[in-house]
């Protein structure tokens, strides 16, 4: 009970929360909606996702602040190509937390004259940037946990007794396949803070694609890779051993 309320006390604590419960009424809503004796739960369902987002929108006011305290975080990483990526990652993630706010704002009636779905465009924009380059760290760091990996099961692969991952394929096409995917499996199962940052980014690249187009997706993917996100938040924050560190 007393880490509940420790995590609920923090800003990032209850922004997650938030955010899993109106992910959770999307999917739920997308489920119910081609039933038409669930109409009530529907709107329900609709009225309680949108009074979180809104609820949510005032605990990401500070945002922009913690996105250029990150920026400054990046900088000093020693490793170059996460330097660049989590730099430019956090520099756009401030410009969509702007966008984001100008929204914020003409929502409340003070900016009426705002084009809202410019806005909102250019937010779902920078916010696909900044999730592509925390990708392409995420999987930078993928790549040096597998040659990693690669490198140990070589050094016991010298002795004839022992084969550690195990396998065994007769045909030869899909024996490197198969390699590749445990490698890869023993690579995410021994840092599991690089797993938990890699699900989180992709799962919440599935929204700006969808809005910005490039990859068209349905309420249900969305809210399902949204709720998943969230999870992977709550857990970062509530085991801050489980986030991801710059090198």
């Amino acid at each position: 009970m007393d880490a509940f309320i420790r995590f609920t006390n923090q800003t990032q604590g209850r922004d997650r929360l938030f955010r899993a419960t109106q992910y959770t009424c999307m999917l739920l809503r997308y489920l119910l909606e081609p039933k038409a004796d669930n109409e009530k739960v529907v709107m329900k369902l609709k009225k309680l996702e949108s009074s979180v987002s809104t609820g949510r929108k005032w605990f990401r006011l500070g945002n922009v602040v913690h996105a250029l305290q990150a920026t400054q975080q990046s900088v000093r990483a020693t490793d170059l190509v996460p330097r660049i990526c989590l730099t430019l990652a956090s520099l756009n993630r401030v410009i969509y937390f702007i966008c984001d706010t100008v929204l914020f704002v003409r929502s409340t009636g003070l900016a009426s004259g705002v084009n809202k779905e410019k806005w909102r465009r250019w937010a779902a924009r920078y916010y696909y940037y900044s999730l592509l380059l925390s990708l392409v760290r995420d999987l930078y760091e993928v790549s040096l946990q597998m040659k990693q990996v690669a490198h140990d099961r070589a050094k016991r692969e010298k002795s004839p007794s022992q084969d550690t991952l195990g396998y065994s394929v007769a045909d030869e096409e899909t024996e490197w396949l198969q390699s590749l995917l445990l490698l890869l499996f023993h690579s995410l199962k021994r840092h599991p803070p690089l797993f938990l940052d890699t699900v989180k980014n992709f799962c919440d690249i599935l929204n700006p694609l969808d809005q910005l187009g490039i990859y068209k997706s349905n309420p249900g993917i969305i809210g399902l890779g949204g709720l998943v996100s969230s999870v992977a938040g709550i857990i970062t924050v509530a085991y801050p051993q489980m986030k991801l560190k710059t090198q």
